[in-house]
């Protein structure tokens, strides 16, 4: 049973690619019955930098401390925004990516040897202007409960009809100096991630210093384990001065 906690940060739950806030619904829930503050943040999904700027002026207006969580690509985007936003204590990264300055997810994905993603997924346009059009990727519906979700198979054929696509150019942006470097952090690795790659989750995580919990599950850890994951959060929590209440 996971403990109350009083006079602690909030924490700002932002959502990775091919997915949207509810996403962290299991989480959420969980946290509000033990007296945390939470806000799941939207997440644009159009590019590490725009992205960045959006999430970092969401959490910027969260008044207070607030611990940023990232799941897979909102990772990326909590790694660029925490700094901006000035009132980041800590990062917790759930099957997320924490790049270092100057690399892209594509370089990083390329390295990975438990992912499947690159060959599930679908692209399709979007309008850009008037007159011209980008592409963004998603994941093949078919294929998204092998590639992305531990879930029954009703329950990933109705994330995979409902996902939000990505921005191809996402993949490509470089990422900018990290907020790794200067705060806590802390790693949850799915231990069957074939999505972002739990390999090169691992290693990012290692990287960073954070302290790390491997939990068996697939990319959607947060969905499948949301107790787990929950409890990972919390431990953030009391390592960056939450306390505990009874």
């Amino acid at each position: 049973m996971t403990s109350a906690i009083s006079s602690t940060p909030t924490v700002a739950l932002v959502h990775g690619a091919f997915a949207d806030s509810g996403s962290w619904n299991g989480v959420t829930d969980l946290l509000l019955a033990a007296g945390v503050p939470v806000q799941a943040v939207s997440n644009p999904l159009r590019g590490i930098a725009s992205d960045a700027a959006y999430v970092a002026s969401a959490i910027r207006q969260i008044p207070g401390p607030v611990l940023a969580v990232g799941h897979s690509y909102g990772g990326a985007v909590i790694t660029n925004a925490a700094l901006e936003a000035g009132n980041v204590v800590g990062l917790v990264y759930v099957a997320a990516f924490a790049p270092d300055e100057n690399e892209t997810l594509g370089e990083i994905e390329g390295t990975s040897r438990d992912s499947v993603l690159s060959s599930a997924l679908k692209q399709a346009e979007f309008p850009v202007g008037a007159s011209a059009t980008a592409v963004e990727l998603y994941v093949d519906p078919a294929q998204f409960h092998q590639a992305f979700a531990d879930l029954p198979e009703r329950q990933s054929a109705v994330l995979g009809a409902s996902q939000r696509p990505i921005a191809a150019s996402a993949f490509d942006e470089r990422s900018g100096a990290p907020a790794w470097k200067k705060l806590p952090s802390w790693a949850v690795v799915a231990t069957g991630d074939k999505a972002a790659g739990s390999d090169v989750v691992r290693s990012m995580a290692q990287r960073a210093g954070a302290t790390i919990t491997e939990i068996v599950g697939s990319h959607v850890v947060m969905i499948s384990k949301p107790q787990e994951v929950t409890d990972a959060i919390i431990a953030a929590l009391a390592g960056v001065g939450g306390s505990r209440g009874e």
